[in-house]
């Protein structure tokens, strides 16, 4: 072989390893972006959830402070599993979810329907499940009687509203109702009250949430869900607007993946049970 052959070898020898280094160097350089995710969080070392109570989303134990639900169990699952980190939950009301979430006192909002009004606030994960509204009634409150199934049946002048201030289904109801009157309460459990002693006809909430308070006093409440459907839309985190769109893919991914392999829904079907039990035991 001529040197000017060998020289020629030589150069496309060199060719092809520098467009096999450059190659390598573009994997290399596409895995650490993939995994250089929440990486204010890492840094931190925790990842702070912020938590508005609503069984069986989001749950909390009076007695001990604990928190449970399928969020809560999703929240501390991707934070300790997927970023390394430990998890924080930050005591909140629905009232002041998003603003804690855009002020920075949180990382993540939970169990946030995704609304138009919220989409412009906030940033959202893939859904981790839908949500629909129900009302539910006393069996025997002769204001409603045989009432149906469409909204229309039950506002009406007398009939008294209650619902969970700062919730999308306040914001949904407050739309929908313009001959009864709303009363907004705090929480859960000052909404149910209302109900129980009989100062609201109507308790608005989810159907999943609602499911649950039937469960613990099937005597006496019906549940009613509408035709057609009111508020009837995903139910994810949500996070602050800025947040890369790395970071919310990587959310949005084990959302996804946790959904289609079923995890969610047997998460669900948990927190129900345990909102249940606890419900009768406080009785």
């Amino acid at each position: 072989m001529s040197f000017s052959n060998q020289l020629l070898q030589t150069r496309r020898l060199l060719l092809k390893s520098l467009c096999v280094g450059a190659s390598l160097l573009s994997i290399s350089g596409w895995t650490s972006a993939a995994d250089g995710t929440w990486e204010d969080v890492k840094k931190a070392g925790v990842l702070r959830c912020g938590a508005a109570v609503a069984a069986p989303y989001v749950m909390r134990d009076a007695r001990s402070g604990q928190y449970s639900g399928f969020f809560v169990d999703l929240c501390r699952d991707f934070g300790e599993k997927e970023l390394g980190v430990k998890v924080e939950f930050m005591d909140t009301n629905w009232d002041n979810l998003v603003a804690g979430l855009q002020s920075g006192s949180w990382d993540l909002a939970m169990a946030l329907n995704e609304t138009p009004e919220r989409k412009r606030a906030v940033a959202f994960s893939s859904a981790a499940m839908d949500y629909q509204i129900s009302f539910i009634v006393n069996k025997d409150n002769p204001k409603l009687g045989n009432s149906g199934t469409a909204v229309e049946d039950y506002d009406k002048p007398g009939v008294r509203f209650v619902v969970m201030s700062g919730t999308a289904q306040d914001k949904l109801i407050t739309q929908t109702i313009k001959n009864g009157s709303i009363q907004r309460l705090p929480g859960v459990d000052e909404t149910r009250l209302a109900l129980i002693s009989r100062r609201a006809d109507v308790l608005v909430d989810a159907s999943d949430t609602n499911k649950l308070f039937i469960a613990a006093n099937p005597d006496w409440t019906r549940e009613v869900l509408l035709e057609p459907a009111l508020g009837k839309m995903p139910v994810a985190f949500g996070m602050r607007l800025n947040r890369s769109e790395a970071d919310i893919q990587a959310l949005s991914e084990y959302v996804d993946r946790r959904r289609a392999a079923g995890e969610i829904d047997a998460l669900i079907d948990k927190a129900a049970k345990d909102a249940v039990e606890a419900s009768k035991a406080a009785r």
